[in-house]
């Protein structure tokens, strides 16, 4: 499906019935590679956007702002009145933020892998010292596009009144970490613990990218997460 949004035209695949789910891939800057993800999640409406500038869909670098236009975009597109999200990495990040800006369109929220409200130095000296280790997993990415992301969730994070409007924010998150991952669990734990309708889930042993090495722990965990949507 093709979905146009201010400038630039969305690719949007989409797998089986029920309740929709949107997908949110990490990067910034990549293409939609959680299809290994959606397969583990029958039953549900899988929507999964490339971002624009990456994958099938065009355009080029771009902020925040637009990339959360941009799902707002399809969820009209797609005659959606809500539904829920589950983003990994930095769209564990990307989710966050827009249940942030729509929460009346957000169901409930699987953060999963997500770095956090931070830009901590001791985090990314950790991240690069052990960033090898990590099980092999080759993406295409767009490193434009990367880079202004980037650029504008380290403003987005310094915004004075961030925290208290998370504080509010009425859609229930679950934090997800893997245990294994080199990227530290604490961001999401504090977000957790701050949110009024937030909890903390881990994955015990499951690196990063999860899927790779403990699939079928995964589909349990995020099936668990997703259960009270599912009804």
């Amino acid at each position: 499906m093709r979905v146009q949004a201010r400038g630039a035209v969305l690719h949007v695949a989409q797998h089986g019935e029920g309740p929709p789910l949107l997908l949110l891939n990490g990067g910034g800057g990549c293409p939609n590679y959680l299809t290994p993800v959606a397969e583990l999640l029958p039953g549900f409406r899988r929507v999964l956007p490339d971002p624009r500038g990456t994958g099938e869909s065009t355009g080029g670098p771009h902020e925040l702002a637009t990339a959360l236009t941009d799902l707002e975009a399809v969820r009209e597109a797609l005659g959606l009145e809500r539904w829920a999200v589950l983003g990994h990495s930095w769209g564990a990040d990307l989710g966050l933020a827009y249940a942030l800006a729509h929460p009346g369109r957000v169901t409930r929220l699987v953060s999963w892998a997500g770095t956090g409200i931070q830009n901590d130095r001791d985090w990314h000296a950790a991240y690069e010292a052990s960033k090898d280790t990590e099980p092999r997993f080759e993406v295409a990415w767009n490193p434009e596009v990367h880079r202004s992301l980037l650029d504008d969730w380290r403003r987005f994070v310094k915004t004075p009144d961030l925290l208290a409007r998370l504080a509010r924010l009425e859609v229930p998150v679950t934090f997800l970490h893997m245990g294994a991952d080199i990227r530290p669990g604490w961001p999401a734990a504090q977000l957790a613990a701050l949110l009024a309708r937030g909890e903390f889930r881990e994955l015990p042993d499951a690196p990063h990218n999860a899927w790779l090495t403990h699939a079928a722990e995964l589909k349990e965990m995020l099936r668990t997460c997703l259960e009270e949507y599912r009804g």
